[in-house]
């Protein structure tokens, strides 16, 4: 004997489990897009020899970005970063460090460093950087 169809609904998707048609679900695809966007970023400024952003990459950034590279905002940017090593950025802080910034474009990234700066000025980090450098 079949088994009974059963009367209740089936609950509606949500949205973490709407799926397109390649069988990912959307959120996902939005993630792979987001960090696609972040590494074509990223390989437009990197050394291909070295797999990172050199010092002349991050030169060519700040060209872009119209700032100056010894603007205080770079060291801002390094800072969230979390970059290890001086001018130089990593593919993984640079792809950690701007998903965390919300960042995916140049235009994106030029208004993060302006709010960082506000966040640095107005948080008291200014005064303690002020004595530190």
């Amino acid at each position: 004997m079949p088994p009974r169809a059963s009367k209740r609904k089936s609950a509606p998707p949500n949205s973490s489990s709407v799926t397109s048609s390649d069988g990912r679900s959307v959120s996902s695809k939005a993630k792979i897009k987001g960090l696609e966007k972040i590494d074509r970023l990223f390989n437009t400024y990197a050394n291909s020899s070295l797999g990172m952003i050199d010092p002349e990459g991050i030169e060519a950034l700040c060209s872009d970005l119209g700032v100056d590279y010894t603007d205080v905002r770079i060291l801002m940017l390094a800072w969230k970063l979390k970059a290890e090593k001086q001018g130089y950025f990593t593919q993984d802080e640079w792809q950690t460090g701007l998903k965390a910034l919300g960042v995916d474009s140049l235009s994106k990234l030029k208004k993060a460093l302006s709010d960082l700066e506000k966040e640095v000025c107005c948080n008291g980090y200014y005064n303690h950087c002020k004595v530190i450098f």
